[in-house]
C-alpha cells in the first residue's frame, strides 16, 4: 500500500474524538486507508459497508441495538451517507459512553455528511479530507511527472501499467458518476445533457465562471447550472478557487474560477488519450495550472486560504495563499520552462506586499529571478519551496 498524508492525523483525531469523518471522491483509496491503520488502533475494529445489502439492513432496523454490541470496538461505516437517519444514533451511543475512537465513518459526499452531522453530531466529530495520490506520495521521479499529470491521483487510474486501461478505469468512472452517484445525491437530470456539461466545464477549466454563459450553450437556465456546480463541489468532482478582495478601490473580478479537481479526469473528458499527446492539446495550459493548484492544496496546513487575484484591466496572479489577512506568498503557473515575471504578477506582488513570491514552471532549475520572486520547478517547489515557505512564514 502506498504510505498517505491522511494517516497520521486520522490517527491521532482518532486518540481524540469520538468519531471521525474521512470524506473524499469514491474510488481515492478511503476504505483501504481505514483498513490499513485497523491494527494500529490497539483496539478491536469492525467494518460494515453500507453499499453492501447486508449491512445496510442490519444498520437501519435497529441500529442503536446493533451497534451497542460493539461499544468497546472501532466501528468502521463505509458511505455512510447512504443512511441520513444513523447519526442520531450514533449521538446517543456516543453519549452513553464517549470513549475516543468509537466510529470511523468514511463518505464520498461532504454536504450530506456535514447537514447530517452539524446537529446530530456536532462536537463529538473530527473530519479529514483525503485526496487523490500525490507527487510526494508517490515518490514522484523527474520521468513520470508527465504521467502523473496525464493519469491523474485515482489509486486505480496511476497503478495500470497499460495507458489504454487508466483512459478507460477514468472513462468508466465519470460514467457512473453521472448515471449512478448524482442520482443518489438527489441530483435528477438528464444524464446526457449532464455529461455534456462536464464537458464544457472541461473545455472551461480554469476560465472564470460564467453560469448563464454555460447554461446558454445547454438551453437550460443560470441557476440550474449554478445547482449542477454545487452538486460536483459537494462530491470533490471540481475544485472552486474563490478570488481575494481587497478595499483598495480596485475593481476587482468577483467570479470563481472551476477546475476539474483530478487532473486525469479532466483529460478523460478532453479526449485526452495519451500522455505524450498532452503538452500539445489545447487545454495543455489549463490543465498544467489546476494539476499544480491542486498539488499545492492537498499541502495546505490548517489557517492557509487559497485565492487568485485579478483585477479588471487584467492583472492577475494565478494562486495567493493568505493566512487570515496576511499573503504569505503570490503563485505565477506556466507549463513552459522559460518564461519571463510579467508585469500583472509583479504589480500584484506590490500590491499585496508578500515577500516570498514563486513563478512555477515544468521542471527548471530553481533560482532568484528578483530579491522576492523564485523561479522553480513544480516537484522542487513541492518538495523543498513549500517546506521553506510554511517555515519561513511560521506556519
Amino acid at each position: 500500500m502506498i504510505p498517505r498524508f491522511a494517516s497520521e492525523k486520522l490517527l491521532s483525531l482518532l486518540q481524540r474524538f469520538p468519531a471521525v469523518g474521512l470524506l473524499g471522491p469514491r474510488q481515492v483509496g478511503k476504505t483501504t486507508l481505514a483498513k490499513s491503520l485497523a491494527p494500529l488502533l490497539n483496539k478491536p475494529t469492525r467494518y460494515f459497508d453500507l453499499e453492501r445489502l447486508e449491512d445496510y439492513q442490519r444498520l437501519q432496523n435497529d441500529p442503536g441495538f446493533f451497534l451497542e454490541q460493539y461499544q468497546d470496538e472501532c466501528v468502521i461505516i463505509d458511505e455512510v451517507q447512504r443512511l441520513p437517519g444513523l447519526f442520531a444514533e450514533l449521538r446517543s451511543l456516543i453519549d452513553r459512553k464517549r470513549n475516543p475512537g468509537r466510529f470511523l465513518l468514511l463518505g464520498s459526499a461532504s454536504p450530506l455528511l456535514l447537514k447530517q452531522t452539524a446537529d446530530s453530531l456536532a462536537g463529538r466529530i473530527a473530519y479529514v479530507n483525503l485526496a487523490p495520490l500525490h507527487q510526494n506520495e508517490l515518490h514522484l521521479a523527474a520521468q513520470d511527472l508527465r504521467r502523473h499529470w496525464w493519469r491523474g491521483g485515482f489509486p486505480d487510474s496511476w497503478l495500470p501499467k497499460e495507458d489504454a486501461w487508466s483512459h478507460e478505469w477514468r472513462e468508466q468512472f465519470v460514467r457512473t458518476y453521472v448515471e449512478r452517484d448524482l442520482p443518489f445525491l438527489g441530483l435528477n437530470t438528464d444524464p446526457i445533457r449532464f455529461r455534456m456539461f462536464l464537458q464544457l466545464l472541461a473545455a472551461n477549466h480554469g476560465n472564470l465562471w460564467n453560469a448563464e454563459s454555460i447554461g446558454r450553450s445547454l438551453g437550460i437556465s443560470g441557476n440550474t447550472v449554478k445547482h449542477y456546480l454545487e452538486f460536483l463541489e459537494s462530491s470533490f468532482f471540481v475544485q472552486v478557487l474563490r478570488p481575494y478582495f481587497v478595499n483598495m478601490g480596485k475593481r476587482l473580478v468577483k467570479s470563481p474560477k472551476v477546475y476539474i479537481a483530478d487532473s486525469g479526469l479532466l483529460h478523460a473528458l478532453g479526449g485526452i488519450q495519451r500522455p505524450d499527446d498532452l503538452p500539445i492539446h489545447p487545454l495543455a495550459g489549463a490543465s498544467w495550472e489546476g494539476y499544480v493548484i491542486s498539488q499545492i492544496l492537498t499541502l495546505l496546513p490548517t489557517g492557509v486560504e487559497p485565492y487568485f487575484y485579478r483585477t479588471s484591466d487584467g492583472t492577475e496572479c494565478d494562486l495567493v495563499l493568505m493566512r487570515g489577512m496576511e499573503p504569505l506568498t503570490c503563485i505565477e503557473i506556466k507549463l513552459g520552462n522559460v518564461a519571463p515575471i510579467s508585469k500583472g504578477f509583479r504589480n500584484v506582488i506590490n500590491t499585496l506586499g508578500s515577500k516570498k513570491n514563486y513563478l512555477i514552471n515544468y521542471s527548471s532549475e530553481s533560482y532568484r529571478a528578483a530579491e522576492d520572486i523564485t523561479v522553480t520547478g513544480i516537484r522542487s517547489f513541492l518538495t523543498q519551496g513549500l517546506p521553506e515557505l510554511w517555515r519561513d512564514g511560521g506556519v
